[in-house]
């Protein structure tokens, strides 16, 4: 669409300036924020609203866009939670009046919302692309149309991503609601209105990224309750319960500050980011409430305080079903990082465990091989059997077959060819383990100096 080739070539005007993916989205998410408003009718002071832009040219533009960003930001509710801080990146009034005459050509309310999507969204992902090894990026399309389709969210369901990024998981969600319900032509105007507007949540540690998730969600017609901090520290998020959770939290082992590690609902202590999102997830669904949760490898098998939290998972709730991912299925963000997806239910406790491996054997996902809907096609058939079959890549395993291993989740039974090939992996993904290990030791050497001195700060008390 025309449309879309346009707002990618003018990136490329301004990245010549000097402005970057991250910058160019911003001030795009602030522009298109107010002609959509403006073609709504909602309520933007007419100081600073659309109409206001396009009345004025040249260094008294730059100067009042400015202005209306600043002013904005004091308004409160959704305005202040898009424009707060906003400052804009433009240095010649020339490249504003342009991006703004472009935007006005179109009617953006009226583009198809799939559309509009892909035209954000594909600036998104370059964003995210640009800024890799930053800890953030996309959970490919097809991952989440899969995990969406096995978890299958209907409307009355609180639906919620504790790490939402920019909101994949939401707006799929909403996707796989809307082409249940004919497009939204078969629900009421109640259902409608609790679909859109009471149904979605998320958490954002990035104010940038919530941000720009707020402005995805209103590209998509979505009010969304997003609380912006961390997911794993204390605060009013801690209290609430959701029926659906889906997300695929940062990787990487070791969190930032506490990491969570002080809150009271958490059973066991550990500096570990990925576990104590397991736990958070745990304890923010409601009894009946179903998951699915993307983790790396060191999840399943882990030591220690992994064991305990394992554990636990098995006994509050019912992880039925484990997806192992290919190998560079996040590339180009996380190409070496091998990963799965678990699907658990709260409130009943786990009898067997079925595992899908669409890693071994399987081509390796490149910039050349993108990974596509038709590679879960047989995962999510066989997801949804009313009757679970094994099948060659299929397996189940009961709870005594785990307590076995000690909990150990990383389990697999087909014969690796490239073993025998003399193949070796490859060199992002031997990094990304050598990176692992080196967390791991960080984090282990880092609980011994606690225990350290805990345990001087002891000894001098008692003498």
């Amino acid at each position: 669409m025309d449309v879309v080739k346009k707002l990618w070539g003018f990136c490329n005007t301004l990245r010549d300036e000097g402005m970057n993916y991250g910058q160019y989205i911003e001030q795009l998410t602030y522009l298109l924020f107010l002609k959509i408003a403006s073609e709504k009718n909602l309520n933007i002071p007419k100081k600073y609203n659309w109409e206001s832009l396009l009345k004025k040219a040249g260094t008294e533009l730059l100067e009042h866009y400015q202005e209306c960003l600043r002013e904005l930001g004091k308004e409160g509710g959704i305005l202040t939670d898009i424009f707060a801080g906003a400052l804009s990146q433009f240095r010649s009034p020339i490249n504003l009046k342009k991006l703004v005459d472009m935007i006005d050509e179109e009617r953006w309310s009226a583009i198809d919302v799939d559309i509009k999507g892909e035209a954000y969204e594909g600036l998104l992902q370059k964003y995210a692309e640009e800024q890799k090894g930053a800890g953030q990026y996309f959970t490919p399309r097809p991952l989440i149309r899969a995990i969406v389709e096995c978890i299958n969210p209907e409307i009355g369901e609180s639906i919620h991503d504790p790490a939402m990024g920019t909101g994949g998981f939401i707006l799929g969600a909403l996707e796989f609601i809307l082409k249940k319900t004919n497009e939204g032509a078969d629900l009421t105007r109640e259902k409608n209105e609790t679909l859109l507007k009471k149904t979605f949540s998320g958490n954002e540690i990035v104010l940038e990224t919530k941000r720009l998730a707020l402005m995805n969600m209103f590209l998509h017609g979505i009010q969304a309750d997003v609380y912006y901090g961390d997911s794993l520290a204390e605060g009013p998020h801690v209290s609430q319960k959701h029926r659906v959770i889906m997300t695929n939290p940062p990787f990487g082992i070791k969190s930032g500050g506490n990491g969570g590690a002080t809150r009271s609902d958490f059973n066991v202590t550990t500096s570990n980011k990925q576990l104590n999102f397991v736990q958070h997830i745990i304890s923010n669904l409601e009894n009946g409430g179903r998951a699915a949760m993307v983790v790396p490898d060191n999840v399943l098998f882990d030591s220690g305080a992994g064991t305990k939290i394992r554990q636990i998972l098995l006994e509050d709730c019912n992880l039925h079903t484990i997806l192992r991912l290919p190998v560079g299925t996040f590339t180009p963000y996380a190409a070496g990082v091998k990963a799965n997806v678990i699907f658990f239910i709260k409130g009943e406790p786990t009898k067997e465990i079925w595992i899908y491996d669409l890693r071994t054997n399987i081509e390796k996902i490149a910039k050349r091989r993108k990974l596509t809907e038709k590679d879960f096609e047989e995962f999510v058939k066989l997801y949804k059997q009313e009757k679970r079959k094994e099948a060659e890549r299929w397996k189940k395993f009961s709870l005594k077959d785990i307590n076995d291993r000690n909990f150990n989740l990383d389990i697999f039974w087909l014969k690796d060819d490239s073993l025998d090939s003399g193949e070796y992996e490859e060199p992002e993904v031997i990094l990304e383990n050598i990176k692992e290990s080196e967390e791991k030791i960080l984090d282990y050497v880092d609980n011994i100096l606690k225990e350290v001195v805990n345990g001087n700060g002891k000894g001098n008390g008692g003498k």
